[in-house]
């Protein structure tokens, strides 16, 4: 797959204040909406919780596609999505400001539809781990869609830590929505392939051997259609091969 490059970006002191501001705007965004999350759970005991998540296949349960994800079962349940959301949404948002805000609703939809679509009748869902998944599976993709250093890098690093969430979407432990991990996973697949090219592509260094190469391979003027043997210009000529002296030998007896 061929992405077109940019213009290279210099490496100016407004570039790197521009590229600073991005990530602390990621960091704030994903840390702002883990400490909305504990909040939430705080308040839980106030509210009917079973009333806000999704119930698979229930009219009722779809109120919980958009409020699921907000909620929680335990505070370890909380911390263990806070942590994946904090590094993935300071990956994504950072590196793909674009792309990760258009892939965050798709990704809470599909994350909330899994469950109530594939979820067992008369369970309940809830929690954030859909939205890691998402954000997992975006990057991963991303970087294998995109392929320039830094998202080839930010998939190393999704997948060194949260490389189990590829086993995660399907079904292991019994308790776990492995539904809302699917779909989450699938949405952050999705967005990757509809929004690879909203963020553009970083500014690539070009070596001097690479225009030694490009030069090597350029092709002359007329190489590709050889000449007429006619025009071909004549460097040697083979010489006559001499033919020799006959020597004339006379009769016997004279």
């Amino acid at each position: 797959m061929h992405l077109p490059l940019p213009e290279p970006v210099p490496d100016t002191p407004e570039q790197r204040r521009a590229d600073r501001r991005r990530w602390r705007r990621a960091l704030n965004l994903s840390l702002g909406f883990v400490l909305a999350l504990v909040a939430i759970h705080t308040a839980q005991p106030h509210f009917d919780v079973a009333a806000w998540t999704v119930r698979p296949l229930a009219p009722e349960g779809l109120l919980g596609v958009l409020t699921a994800p907000l909620l929680h079962g335990s505070f370890e349940h909380v911390a263990a999505n806070a942590i994946a959301l904090l590094m993935l949404g300071t990956l994504a948002g950072g590196l793909y400001p674009r792309a990760t805000g258009r892939a965050l609703p798709l990704i809470w939809l599909g994350a909330g539809l899994g469950a109530w679509l594939l979820g067992a009748p008369g369970s309940h869902h809830l929690g954030a781990s859909g939205l890691s998944h998402g954000l997992m599976f975006l990057v991963f993709a991303l970087g294998l869609l995109r392929r320039d250093r830094a998202s080839v890098a930010a998939a190393m690093l999704a997948f060194l830590f949260y490389g189990g969430m590829l086993l995660t979407v399907l079904p292991r432990e019994p308790g776990v929505s492995w539904q809302a991990h699917l779909g989450g996973a699938l949405g952050g697949v999705i967005a990757a392939l509809l929004w690879r090219r909203a963020d553009p592509l970083p500014p690539r260094k070009r070596y001097d051997w690479e225009d030694e190469d490009d030069a090597a391979r350029a092709p002359l003027d007329g190489e590709l259609e050889p000449p007429r043997p006619r025009e071909v210009p004549v460097l040697w000529n083979r010489p006559e091969p001499d033919r020799g002296v006959v020597l004339r030998f006379p009769p016997r007896g004279e």
